[in-house]
């Protein structure tokens, strides 16, 4: 049966090999609460007991087509931290610590260095958000990805004491605005950024951007450590990842009223976005509402906790403040 399926295009064999394999990386991840190793029907991690109504909070997201360029340039050992930092990234947002991600990788057929090279990207996410691989999913379908393209894509569970949830319904008149800048494109927006590859070569080099392919492939910023630090050290009212929507979208997201005015001057310059919106020829609304545009988390905090939020990102700006209005919404000024 295996010789028949082979045939097909999918071997049991390399997939028997490559679980053996990823139980090295995954073990590098393990943290308090794992049971077991990757390989059961399922994943095991044992709630802390040191919590009165804890939450469990979790999100599921991909990669989206900014693989395609990792496949083009054939660099495949960064796209899993994207992986890791667009879930942890986003359930961070509820006030959740990151307890364990499990990833889904579909793939041609298996090709041991692509597929080391990607896992070996999940496993330096999960350390770098200091969360455990306990498990996932290789599916190899021949007839649906054509030879050497594959997708990846996350889950990832968090906990939160339940009178520490971040919903944002605590963010009121004056709060201020500060901005994590962001790394480069994060991963959004590639559909129509890779449209800038129909006029330059993926090696091209510009001012402020040594390599277009790289500068595209540039990881998303895994945030989540710092930001749980905030948590501790401030009365944080609101949280937002700038993925898919971008600023115009993700602000007002949290909000139940108000509007938050962003000043434009505040936001930081970033050579690859700045190239992709010129390129494109964008409008501001469609630059705002696609692409990140050099903020890849907004945190809503009150004026006294500012200088606090700043100490412990040294990068952080403040970008804005929110004004009174009956329904959410955003104003550039």
């Amino acid at each position: 049966m295996s010789k028949v399926y082979e045939q097909a295009g999918v071997s049991i064999e390399a997939g028997d090999n490559f679980v053996k394999r990823l139980k090295e990386f995954a073990n590098s991840t393990s943290i308090p609460g794992v049971l077991g190793e990757i390989g059961f029907f399922g994943g095991l991690f044992e709630l802390p007991k040191n919590m009165t109504e804890p939450v469990l909070v979790s999100g599921a997201d991909g990669v989206g087509t900014k693989v395609k360029i990792a496949q083009i340039l054939g660099k495949n050992d960064t796209i899993g931290i994207d992986c890791v930092a667009m879930n942890v990234d986003d359930i961070v947002c509820c006030g959740a610590k990151p307890l364990f991600l499990l990833d889904y990788l579909a793939v041609h057929e298996l090709d041991e260095k692509i597929s080391f090279e990607i896992i070996k990207g999940i496993t330096e996410g999960c350390r770098l958000a200091k969360c455990a691989l306990i498990g996932g999913e290789t599916a190899q379908m021949t007839d649906i990805y054509k030879s050497g393209e594959y997708d990846l894509a996350g889950f990832a569970v968090g906990i939160v004491e339940k009178s520490k949830i971040i919903n944002g319904t605590r963010i009121k008149i004056d709060d201020t605005i500060v901005g994590l800048p962001s790394s480069g494109l994060h991963s959004n927006g590639f559909t129509l950024a890779r449209k800038v590859l129909e006029k330059h070569k993926l090696d091209s080099s510009f001012s402020g951007i040594p390599n277009l392919g790289l500068a595209m492939l540039e990881p998303t910023i895994i945030y989540t450590p710092n930001i749980l630090k905030m948590i501790e050290m401030t009365d944080i009212h609101g949280l937002s990842h700038i993925t898919g929507g971008g600023l115009f979208d993700n602000l007002p997201r949290i909000m139940k009223s108000g509007v938050s005015v962003i000043k434009r001057d505040k936001l930081p310059k970033i050579p690859i976005i700045d190239f992709v919106v010129k390129e494109l020829g964008l409008d501001e609304i469609d630059s705002f509402r696609t692409f990140n545009m050099g903020i890849g988390m907004a945190v809503f905090v009150p004026e006294c906790d500012v200088d606090t939020i700043l100490s412990l990102y040294p990068n952080a700006v403040v970008i804005g403040h929110v004004e009174p209005s009956d329904e959410p919404s955003f104003k550039l000024i």
